[in-house]
């Protein structure tokens, strides 16, 4: 099974060369499966790997003081989930599975003789890396402007998005094992007030949530309320039809 096969799949970049690709994926781990809302790592731990996703969701957390959890990053197949700890070498943040993952991980110190190899390589691995930047800055933007709907909507275009990327959506829709809970803690509401917001967006005929699986049902009306532009993203032109 190769493992690297969706990191950074249909996104805009220089091709990384089959050579380099298998080689990248010779030094990571036979992938294992891990449980739903398993802890892979805690703030401030030592971290001497990083832990590519194969299939499932993961998340990047921070807790309050009161215990009140806010979501900074939800990863999908194909994302490097800790990439930025191989320099950093210890995280400002948990990360943790959503749902049942496989996930498989390469050590840093295999990393290094890798990436002085193989140049290019590496300045793909700090593509990775900027693009969960840009995911971030976008979060920012959509937490501090957008109202309730806005934020959900804003969530769901872009998991869209970066599923599409990787095949894993079914025109516009695609599996989502998510709670309302997360995505409550992923846009900064409570869990009452984001199945008040669904509810209202299906009443509209905009989305539905229903057997684990989102269906956009007006994506056009979804990207104008969310302000949503998948330029962030580093997308293939032309894989996103409107």
């Amino acid at each position: 099974m190769a493992t690297t096969t969706d990191f950074l799949r249909s996104r805009r970049r220089v091709e990384i060369p089959a050579e380099q690709l298998q080689a990248l994926d010779d030094v990571m781990s036979d992938p294992i499966r891990m449980s739903a809302r398993k802890v892979l790592s805690r703030r401030g731990d030592l971290v001497n790997k990083s832990t590519l996703l194969v299939e499932g969701y993961m998340c990047r957390y921070m807790d309050d003081r009161n215990g009140h959890r806010q979501l900074v990053a939800v990863h999908v197949p194909g994302d490097f989930v800790d990439l930025h700890g191989y320099p950093l070498q210890r995280l400002d943040h948990d990360v943790a599975m959503l749902t049942d993952c496989v996930v498989a991980q390469v050590e840093h110190d295999v990393l290094t003789p890798l990436i002085e190899r193989y140049p290019l390589l590496g300045r793909m691995l700090w593509f990775s890396t900027l693009l969960d930047a840009a995911m971030h800055r976008e979060w920012i933007f959509q937490l501090g402007r957008l109202d309730a709907a806005g934020r959900i909507a804003h969530l769901l275009c872009e998991t869209h998005a970066r599923l599409a990327a990787v095949g894993r959506t079914d025109g516009d829709s695609f599996d989502f094992p998510l709670t309302q809970q997360d995505l409550a803690e992923a846009c900064g509401l409570t869990s009452i007030h984001v199945n008040r917001v669904l509810a209202r967006l299906r009443r509209e005929g905009r989305l539905e949530i229903r057997d684990r699986r989102v269906y956009l049902l007006d994506r056009r009306a979804l990207v104008a309320m969310s302000e949503f532009d998948p330029e962030y993203l580093y997308i293939d032109d032309g894989l996103l039809t409107p």
